[in-house]
């Protein structure tokens, strides 16, 4: 254990939670615990009165007309030997080992233990009448790193998470399996490795146990955790994006967002001015960025130049175009290269703000959800062992509904939906730069391909395709979609624990989307900065002449207009040689620089899946996005 979390039932953060997760102890707050004790000694006091309640004294949903007797009936039986076990325990015991019965592949160990951590929180709240004996069992349980085996398919969300956390509980007891130390084995044999006993059930305890949104919560949590990072992965990936486009910033500015103040939308248009800060490829003037020609041995004046492995150029707009249009150019020199002469880019670059904004605000609103319930009281019957002037016991021990995983499955849906989308303009991004009809003047799959065998990056848009269309086809909310339990006590259910996971499990494949991008938007920013920088060497070192010809890539107009043209040229050829050198915002230059040190550019075609695999992993690991933040703060 690399911490200790201190759990008090009241003051639980999300960040604890992913500590929890993660490997750090937890300790268990004095003052909750005192709460815990009292709670579970007044529902004692009322098992020896003879209280009829709700799954101590009864049996559980559809059961709840049946009450407990001081044996069994069935003991009474001719020849039948009774248990010995009073029915209170038995059905705790019997709540547990009968409701273990989730299928499908384990969760993760940080999933698990993070379930752990919300049930262990939630019940240092003093509601649910657990003994404070078995509530320290079960946080020994964590910090010895049991964790108990869990499989993901078996919640409805409501009564909570029952099944899931049946699994966990269980293990308490003796029973199901549990990984220790990287091994699965029998939930006896790991208590016994770690020199734990069993635990007895008491009063209400088996259902203090599996009865909450433990499940649903603990995956809702990791994912948002998730997320926040692919969030900011998504404005750096964008950010790389609009400086391989030589985009233009002004869709980003303050003034305009604050005519519609969405909050996500104002953080996002900041975010990418920061992350663009120091560009001299964003907002370049359009007759400065040439656009691509196939490389011939002709292509350049010195073997320098050659290696260059691109060839550039122009078009001249002649005179005869230019009627009407004259006032234009006077701003901007009668050129057209690689970036259109018009003042806005395409939604994919313009609405960055708009989009990803959405998403954030998205997950604003989960954050929000995720943060109550994180110390919140999720199961039922709640002790209320100080209410005062209680006339009967059903006004201090009350049935009511806080299992019910609505609130986190409805949130979790909107998070669903939320994912696609952010995933669909990634792609709609990486495809203009691999596409020649929309990447301004860029190769085609950016890649030299003069020969024409190469494919360059052609199918890396494939990949994204695929993954954005299974996302789409996994957004459909399962909150709305309730299949009632329990013989139709339970008539209503969420759904969350389904919501939650997906989520979970979409966030990485976002991840996915986003290296995608990222990879190719690396190569598309070195050819664009190549480029021109390229032509400005050139600009630096030959003649009005001289660079008419790169200009023209072929014969120079004839008279009347040859005078006009070189004049023209040369005041391109003369701004060129005068610009600093062009190069990307400073926080994309770092995220390039640390994609580049795994992932060298692309001149020719090679095998690309080792080099995905590895801009998926530094997107995973945080490592492409650590790059940019550090650049960011050092300002």
């Amino acid at each position: 254990m690399t911490a200790t979390v201190r759990l008090d039932g009241l003051s639980l953060t999300r960040a604890q939670l992913v500590a929890v997760a993660r490997g750090a102890g937890v300790e268990l707050e004095e003052a909750a615990l005192q709460r815990v004790a009292h709670a579970a000694d007044f529902l004692a006091a009322q098992v020896e009165k003879q209280e009829p309640i709700y799954g101590v004294s009864t049996g559980f949903g559809s059961n709840a007309d049946k009450l407990l007797g001081a044996h069994r009936l069935r003991d009474e039986l001719p020849g039948a030997a009774p248990s010995g076990v009073s029915p209170h325990i038995e059905l705790q015991r019997n709540l547990i080992v009968t409701h273990a019965v989730c299928v499908g592949e384990p969760f993760a160990p940080e999933v698990v233990r993070a379930m752990l951590c919300i049930r262990i929180n939630t019940l240092l709240r003093g509601h649910s009448g657990i003994r404070v004996q078995t509530l320290q069992a079960l946080a020994a349980m964590l910090n010895a790193g049991i964790v108990p085996v869990v499989p993901q398919l078996g919640s409805v969300g409501a009564s909570g998470d029952l099944a899931p956390l049946s699994h966990l509980a269980i293990v308490l007891l003796g029973g199901g399996e549990a990984f220790v130390d990287g091994q699965r084995m029998p939930g006896a044999d790991a208590l016994a490795r770690k020199g734990l006993q069993p635990v007895e059930l008491s009063y209400k305890e088996g259902l203090a146990l599996n009865n909450g949104t433990a499940q649903m919560l603990a995956t809702g949590v990791l994912a948002v955790q998730q997320l926040e990072d692919l969030l900011d992965t998504a404005d750096l990936a964008a950010a790389m994006t609009l400086d391989a486009f030589a985009g233009r910033l002004g869709a980003f500015a303050p003034e305009v967002h604050a005519l519609r103040p969405h909050p996500g939308q104002v953080a996002t248009a900041a975010h990418l001015l920061r992350l663009l800060d120091g560009s001299t490829l964003s907002d370049i003037a359009y007759h400065l960025v040439p656009k691509f020609r196939p490389w011939l041995p002709a292509s350049w004046d010195t073997p320098a130049a050659q290696a260059l492995g691109f060839d550039i150029g122009w078009d001249w707009v002649p005179f005869t175009q230019r009627h009407g249009r004259e006032k234009f150019y006077q701003r901007f020199l009668p050129f057209r290269g690689g970036k259109k002469h018009q003042p806005q880019d395409s939604y994919s670059l313009r609405c960055i703000p708009q989009v990803h904004g959405a998403v954030r605000d998205a997950l604003e609103q989960a954050k929000r959800v995720l943060d109550v319930e994180l110390n919140a009281v999720t199961d039922n019957p709640l002790v209320f062992p100080d209410k005062v002037d209680a006339a009967h016991v059903e006004e201090q021990v009350i049935s009511a509904g806080h299992f019910h995983g609505m609130p986190l499955a409805l949130a979790m849906s909107y998070l669903k939906a939320a994912i696609p989308v952010l995933a669909s303009i990634s792609e709609r991004r990486l495809n203009k730069l691999v596409d020649p009809a929309t990447n301004d003047g860029l190769p085609p799959f950016l890649i030299g391909n003069e020969d024409g065998t190469e494919s360059g990056h052609m199918i890396v848009q494939y990949t994204a395709a695929a993954i954005v269309n299974d996302l789409a086809s996994r957004a459909m909310p399962a909150s709305v979609y309730s299949i009632p339990t329990s013989a139709n006590a339970e008539d209503h259910v969420s759904m969350g624990a389904n919501e939650a996971r997906h989520v979970l499990a979409m966030a990485s494949d976002l991840g996915k989307v986003l290296a995608l991008e990222l990879f190719t938007a690396a190569q598309a920013l070195d050819l664009r900065r190549d480029m021109i920088n390229a032509a400005r060497a050139l600009a630096g070192r030959v003649d009005a002449e001289a660079f008419a010809a790169k200009v023209a890539g072929g014969p120079l107009p004839g008279a009347p207009e040859r005078d006009g043209f070189l004049a023209e040229v040369d005041a391109l050829r003369a701004q060129l040689a005068a610009a600093p050198e062009f190069r990307p915002g400073r926080a994309v230059a770092a995220a390039h620089a640390a994609l580049r040190a795994r992932i060298p550019y692309l001149d020719r075609d090679r095998a690309l899946d080792g080099e995905v695999a590895a801009a998926v992993a530094m997107v995973a690991d945080g490592s492409l996005l650590a790059a940019a933040r550090r650049a960011l703060a050092e300002g």
